[in-house]
Order: C-alpha cells, then structure tokens, then sequence
C-alpha cells in the first residue's frame, strides 16, 4: 500500500492522533474510552508505544524515544581498536553522570537514587602475586531507551554493560558478553567470541534502540 493511502487510513490516522496525545500529555496518559484503548492495543502490539518508566499508567512513544541520546564510554571504538589504553577508558560515573545531565530536572533526583544500582561494582577476579601488576577484565557501562519486562530507569532507559569474559584488559582477545537490564528483573545478554564482534554487537544494539528486551531475539540476545 503506499504513503498516500496508509494517510487515507481512518484507523491509520487515529492512531496517529494517539501518539500526539501522547506525547503531548506531561504524564503520558491517553483517554480511556474504548476508541482510544483500541488504538492503544494496536499501537502496542506494533511496538510504538511503551509503559512509561516516569509516570503510573502513563505511555512513552517510540518516535519520542528515537530522539534520545544512548550513553556508552565515548573513547570505546579507540580502546578495543588498540588505539587508547584501557586504564584512559572513560569511566562508568563519568558516562552515568552525561545520563543525568541529558534528563529534565524533575528526573533527574529519581535516577540519582539508581546510581549504584546501574554501575556495577568491579569484583576483583586476580590475587595479588608478589609484586606483579594484577588487571582485571574489562568492563564498561551501556545504558539506551527501552523497556524490558518492567519499566526502564527513568527517561525510559535500559542499562547493562559490555563485559570482557576471557583475559585481562592488557589482552583484549578472547570472549566478550552484553547485559541489559530494565529496572527490575528483566534481562537479555548475548556472547561474542573476539573484541572486533563485541564492538560490533555494541554497535549494532545502540543503532538499534529503542526496543523491548524481547525484541533483541533477532539480534542473538537470550532472556533470562
């Protein structure tokens, strides 16, 4: 069918004038005559609106949320190409603090309360051998606009994190693992064999957003 008559499409055009409302309301909230929760359960099954992490009951679009910034270490290419050390890999408060300033200012002390929550603590995997170096795997935080099995932080964002399974971060070579999380327990990761198909999968995760975790299926993800 072409552009002109999907614009010709009653329904077609409802359900675009539910994204307005939508996206115009502070709260997200659509009416709730049956007209409007229709269009709700066709928008929904189409993947165009999500719950709301930020407001009870309230919806975001996925439009709305294609505009939003993704947050990843901004050195991160250079670092697994071998062109930056790892030791100079931004750090995950530094990416976790760009989250905060990009939020509005009502957000902004509810996503303070899941700092320590998003960035994962380092557990030291080495002991310490005389007076050799001890280097950890690499780890960095990942965070995107999504929803999983329950509402994202808030701007409707998931987080996770890019994972070095095999070696230390002086040997970037071996396996590599995506998590990401909604706020609660939903969850998805996937497995990458060498630092070149990390990046990649990195990559192609972030061009992808926003998603429902469950939607990362095609992308070699599993729920868990």
């Amino acid at each position: 069918m072409n552009a002109g008559a999907m614009t010709l499409d009653p329904q077609a055009q409802f359900d675009e004038h539910v994204l307005d409302i939508i996206e115009q309301s502070p709260v997200g909230a659509v009416p709730r005559t049956p007209a409007h929760q229709d269009a709700m359960r066709r928008l929904q099954d189409a993947h165009q609106v999500y719950a709301s992490a930020d407001y009870p009951d309230g919806f975001a679009t996925v439009r709305e949320l294609t505009t939003r910034p993704f947050f990843w270490a901004e050195n991160l290419e250079d670092v697994l190409k071998g062109k930056v050390p790892v030791a100079e890999l931004e750090s995950d408060e530094s990416i976790f603090n760009r989250y905060i300033d990009s939020l509005p200012d009502e957000l902004k002390k509810v996503a303070e309360e899941g700092r320590e929550h998003v960035i994962e603590r380092r557990q030291q995997h080495r002991h310490h051998k005389g007076d050799d170096d001890v280097h950890d795997p690499m780890h960095t935080l990942l965070m995107m606009p999504g929803v999983g099995l329950n509402p994202g932080m808030p701007g409707n964002y998931l987080f996770g994190s890019l994972v070095q399974t095999e070696g230390t971060d002086e040997d970037l070579s071996g396996g590599w693992r995506i998590h990401l999380h909604d706020r609660d327990d939903g969850a998805a990761f996937c497995e990458m064999g060498s630092v070149e198909s990390a990046l990649e999968k990195t990559e192609e995760v972030m061009a992808s957003a926003p998603f429902l975790l469950s939607e990362l299926s095609v992308l070699g993800f599993q729920l868990n």
